[in-house]
């Protein structure tokens, strides 16, 4: 039996990690356009030649978002579908705000890391790492300026532990970094998830999953 060279085995994993995110652009710019008839990996670009300094300019952060719901939070994002002129550059931004107490539930980006600065207030901040790693949990409290970033696809949060609103924006290395909010997909899924399978995952009653499975799971983006 014949062995790949090593220097072979070096750029497949080179070449498959150069794969794992955004592509690179191959142009200076692709501000984003939208064709209802079509589909494809991304968006398609904008004739440069139309294109002015308004495709680069995003207003969605001037204002604070409104904090008036269940949970107490409001996530503004500024991702390639709010904001085209992102298309091909690999990054994206959200603000968030946040009432005394309010929550930003625990939710995965599948394709993007994420680095959070706070603005004002004060947030308990966490993510959990992958089975591999036993589910560790990682925490802190971030006063305004601290910075603190979540790996690329784990469960994370942010609440609010102040007696005052707080605001905090993110970065994320993705155009698209894609969000899965875990209560709102587990229960809240269309169609609903077997409750066979939630009370043998979750170890509880029937009742507890029928229970969780018949409230209103807010998204507060």
């Amino acid at each position: 039996m014949k062995f790949l060279p090593i220097s072979l085995l070096i750029l497949a994993l080179a070449t498959a990690t150069t794969f794992a995110y955004d592509p690179s652009s191959l142009q200076d710019f692709c501000v984003a356009i939208n064709d209802p008839k079509v589909f494809v990996n991304g968006k398609f670009c904008k004739d440069p030649k139309q294109v002015t300094a308004d495709d680069f300019l995003f207003k969605g952060f001037r204002y604070p978002g409104n904090t008036a719901n269940p949970l107490g939070s409001k996530v503004t994002p500024a991702f390639v579908d709010q904001f085209a002129g992102l298309n091909t550059l690999g990054i994206s931004m959200a603000r968030i705000d946040f009432a005394p107490g309010g929550l930003n539930p625990p939710h995965t980006h599948p394709r993007g890391t994420e680095i959070l600065v706070v603005t004002e207030g004060t947030l308990l901040v966490g993510f959990v790492t992958s089975n591999q790693l036993n589910n560790t949990f990682f925490t802190k409290v971030l006063y305004k300026g601290d910075v603190f970033v979540f790996p690329i696809g784990l469960i994370h949060f942010q609440l609010n532990i102040g007696k005052t609103p707080a605001l905090a924006f993110a970065a994320l290395s993705s155009q698209n970094p894609g969000l899965i909010t875990i209560a709102n997909a587990v229960f809240g899924s269309k169609l609903p998830i077997s409750a066979d399978v939630l009370t043998k995952a979750f170890q509880v009653d029937k009742k507890v999953v029928d229970y969780l499975q018949a409230q209103f799971w807010y998204d507060n983006n």
